[in-house]
């Protein structure tokens, strides 16, 4: 289950009052994004907007990293959003690539640690996390940009990126340009959207 776009934007808004800050700009890009990319895919464009809006969610506890994970799997399921919590869950892990290519500190417990890896272990990651982390790789604070830009500026701030996770999004881009016929730019009106 996931709340309906209504109860999602309550639900950012709320967060984003207990801990302002960037992330929820970038969350309603991604949202604008997932969207669009399923409009064109036939995909449920409801669900990929909601999910997108949602990914961050763990955010509304702090200014953590890997923590807003955890807390946002913890906080959705709590709520009833399994489906959305999941998102929460896959959003930051390239596909079958574990914790490893973690983008940021790891800033929970050994228990909590061992709590994500057994989640991760469990899923086979369907189109629905796919979109969110193409969406994800692309959508800045400042609306959408290219994935080389967005990859750049989590590098320059976190000091990596890992190869794997930056070959994987350009296979993203080409999956979802395949599906919807179009160039994903095109797709998302980068050069019109503002978040």
């Amino acid at each position: 289950m996931y709340p309906t776009r209504e109860e999602a934007t309550i639900l950012l808004n709320e967060a984003a009052s207990r801990n302002p800050g960037p992330w929820e700009a970038h969350s309603k890009c991604v949202a604008h994004c997932a969207e669009c990319i399923a409009k064109k895919c036939g995909m449920d464009p409801e669900k990929a907007y909601v999910l997108g809006l949602l990914h961050d969610i763990g955010r509304r506890f702090g200014g953590f990293h890997l923590r807003h994970v955890y807390e946002g799997y913890q906080y959705m399921m709590s709520l009833g959003y399994d489906e959305a919590a999941r998102i929460c869950l896959t959003h930051s892990f390239s596909d079958n690539s574990g914790i490893d290519d973690y983008v940021g500190n790891h800033d929970i417990s050994p228990e909590e640690m061992e709590f994500l890896l057994e989640k991760l272990s469990e899923v086979e990651f369907d189109d629905y996390d796919k979109l969110i982390h193409l969406c994800d790789a692309c959508g800045a604070a400042t609306g959408v940009c290219n994935l080389e830009d967005r990859m750049g500026d989590v590098k320059a701030r976190y000091g990596d990126y890992p190869l794997a996770k930056w070959n994987y999004n350009f296979e993203l881009k080409g999956y979802f340009e395949m599906k919807m016929g179009m160039d994903l730019y095109e797709a998302v009106d980068k050069e019109n959207y503002q978040p």
